[in-house]
């Protein structure tokens, strides 16, 4: 090893945190995200970072941020750098179940009075798939036992393909499933060499497309989009506005709206009205 490398590495260890937050705060917002929503994950951001800067061979933080300013190409890496990816089966349970006992039952209804029998769900930023497998597996266990002849499909689209990679695999260490109750775990899962497997009859609900919800939105229209801890945590409020009108476009009248429970919509907003507050569930309005 090399002493310009030592140095490198040595330097990644003792990097203060304050130099990375003075760094994130300057380059977030040309990223169009917003420093608040990053404060309490910065450490895995700060430890790409201080990689990536290992990596081009750089001696600190400022020199990184000269380096941007001259690779424009160079801020697409650092894009990615700031994704931040937290995922499990059965987050924030009382929002499932709130899913399950409430929201797709009115939706079944929806659907059914329309003459379809097929809920479309889109799960925004669906990571490795832990969401919209667990739309998938409320269908199959909580709403048909009233409504056996409504299925669902979902849609999940992401930008990191090797997140995508590991959702169509559809297998998950024991963290990942934790949450759910055991009778799921037992009939939705084939557990071996440590992992649980889903079966192919939920993963065949699931389609998975490789999409920036910055850019662009699936084929709707839908019943029901999940944008749960990602763009009304992240985004800017103006990179949020868009988003949203890109999800009010991609829902049918009356359609549902799920973020996180800690989230909020930007101030404003008119064209969708709160459902459940305290479940961050929200309905589409008539404009």
């Amino acid at each position: 090893m090399s002493s310009n490398i030592i140095v490198l590495d040595l330097y990644n260890t003792l990097m203060k945190d304050s130099e990375c937050v003075r760094f994130m705060q300057w380059a977030l917002p040309r990223l169009r995200m917003r420093w608040p929503g990053f404060r309490k994950v910065r450490g895995q951001v700060c430890k790409r970072i201080n990689r990536r800067i290992s990596e081009l061979r750089l001696n600190d933080v400022e020199c990184y941020r000269e380096y941007l300013q001259v690779h424009q190409d160079e801020w697409i890496y650092l894009d990615s750098l700031c994704r931040i990816s937290i995922s499990r089966f059965y987050r924030d349970k009382g929002v499932f179940d709130c899913i399950g006992n409430k929201v797709l039952p009115a939706l079944a209804q929806l659907t059914a009075n329309s003459g379809n029998n097929t809920i479309k769900c889109w799960s925004a930023g669906s990571a490795s798939g832990e969401e919209a497998y667990t739309i998938a597996l409320v269908r199959q266990f909580v709403l048909s036992l009233d409504y056996p002849d409504i299925g669902i499909h979902i849609t999940g689209t992401e930008v990191d393909n090797n997140l995508l990679g590991r959702a169509e695999r559809a297998c998950y260490p024991q963290s990942s499933v934790k949450d759910l109750p055991e009778k799921w775990l037992s009939q939705a899962f084939n557990r071996a060499n440590k992992q649980y497997c889903l079966y192919p009859e939920f993963r065949e609900k699931v389609n998975f497309i490789s999409q920036d919800i910055r850019l662009a939105a699936p084929d709707g229209p839908f019943h029901i989009v999940l944008c749960r801890n990602l763009a009304f945590t992240y985004f800017d409020i103006s990179l949020q506005k868009k988003v949203l009108g890109r999800i009010f476009d991609s829902l049918l009248n009356e359609g549902i709206l799920v973020i996180g429970i800690h989230e909020l919509l930007p101030g404003g907003i008119t064209y969708f009205r709160p459902w459940i507050s305290n479940m961050g569930i929200y309905r589409k309005a008539f404009v």
